[in-house]
């Protein structure tokens, strides 16, 4: 009896073991997505867990993708702010991967071009050094900016895609820029219903770097 009892303890005692060793596998083996964003990705107007952020999150646990998610989106953020935090963001979450989704302020503002492409590109950079890959995420401003202003906005995503072989999303809001109904009164924020819409716009990219 004594041996039977000592023999159920050790194949406890080897479960626990085992079950420890496995939580901890899982939690290392799990990775970070770092979104960096401006309102667009801060759910502004609506409820933290509407976002398309958060819509992420869930997607990668329904796909048990173990992959934790960050989003360190600050509305009115520029690129130049930006670009001042974000070597204390990386360090702070240490992402695998930056969904890099700043702009639309930069746009709007009709700040320089090369601003733009200058604050963005250290962004990317800062990543890249850090061993993340990254996301670009365009973003394009209505025609009343003028051609040659608008065109110039789009190629900086471009160009930089294509200079720093990062994955490119060309335009964040491309499904529903035309659709007046999945705004919000300003005009300019998404609605709760256009959040899956863009997390769809986003996963074309991101999916196939989380699968890896």
């Amino acid at each position: 009896m004594k041996n039977g009892m000592k023999s159920v303890r050790w194949s406890m005692q080897c479960l626990l073991v085992w079950i420890v060793w496995s939580f901890t596998c899982t939690a290392q083996a799990a990775g970070t997505v770092l979104v960096y964003g401006d309102s667009l990705s801060a759910a502004y107007g609506l409820a933290r867990d509407q976002g398309w952020v958060s819509l992420l999150a869930e997607r990668l646990a329904k796909e048990k993708i173990h992959y934790n998610v960050a989003n360190a989106s600050i509305s009115g953020e520029t690129s130049a702010g930006g670009a001042t935090r974000i070597e204390r963001t990386l360090s702070q979450h240490k992402p695998d991967i930056v969904v890099l989704a700043l702009g639309a302020n930069d746009g709007l503002r009709g700040l320089p071009i090369q601003q733009l492409k200058t604050n963005l590109t250290a962004i990317i950079k800062a990543a890249q050094s850090a061993k993340a890959r990254v996301v670009l995420v365009g973003m394009q401003m209505p025609p009343n900016y003028g051609p040659q202003y608008t065109q110039a906005f789009a190629n900086v995503f471009t160009e930089l895609a294509r200079q720093y072989k990062t994955a490119l999303v060309p335009f964040l809001l491309a499904v529903i820029a035309d659709k007046n109904q999945y705004f919000q009164s300003d005009n300019l924020h998404p609605t709760a219903d256009a959040q899956p819409l863009i997390l769809e716009t986003v996963w074309k990219e991101l999916a196939p770097m989380v699968r890896k």
